[in-house]
């Protein structure tokens, strides 16, 4: 059974102002989905692999230093911050998300990256497809297609996942539909 949410409607009151009321029409939701990439390493795993980084460092570096090679120490420490600036980076791509939501009207789809403004785009459900583009040679795509225009969505997804996940955003457009068009 799909999710219910209300519906504001812009209602006048008898001074002509504009109030933006809930009402008790509710609207089902076939589908409130949001995707994030899979994090492979937990932050207190990233605490120890950084501390056994800056251990091998320093012990390395001290062998380098009893042997009267001391500018070999700077570039051990220098190794370990670039170590910790690329996980920094990676972490720091994994906090974006994908908000898909489906129901009779339309689907909502809201794209979330660090440092950038949100993408928000509603596409009417009656006339978007879903396909998933499988090449030979490159990474499947999950694309959104209406008129002319493509959107790909869950690039970090695993292609499994992808696959999972367009049966169950098909199933949701189509239950969508036939709601739409039942009366």
């Amino acid at each position: 059974m799909p999710a219910l949410r209300r519906k504001a409607t812009l209602v006048r009151s008898s001074q002509n102002e504009n109030i933006l009321a809930m009402t008790d029409e509710t609207t089902p939701v076939y589908l409130d989905a949001r995707l994030t990439p899979s994090r492979s390493l937990s932050p207190t795993a990233f605490l120890i692999v950084m501390a056994v980084v800056i251990l091998v460092s320093f012990v390395a570096g001290m062998a380098f230093l009893s042997m009267g090679a001391f500018p070999v120490l700077g570039f051990f420490g220098l190794d370990a911050l670039l170590i910790w600036f690329a996980f920094r980076h990676s972490f720091r791509a994994l906090n974006q998300e994908t908000c898909v939501r489906v129901d009779a009207e339309a689907i909502a789809l809201t794209h979330r990256r660090p440092g950038k403004s949100p993408l928000q785009l509603d596409l009417p459900t009656a006339f978007t497809r879903v396909d998933l583009l499988l090449p030979e040679r490159k990474p499947s795509e999950l694309r959104l297609s209406y008129r002319n225009q493509t959107w790909v969505i869950g690039r970090f997804l695993t292609p499994s996942e992808r696959r999972d996940f367009k049966r169950v955003l098909e199933r949701a457009v189509q239950r969508a539909r036939q709601e739409r068009y039942s009366t």
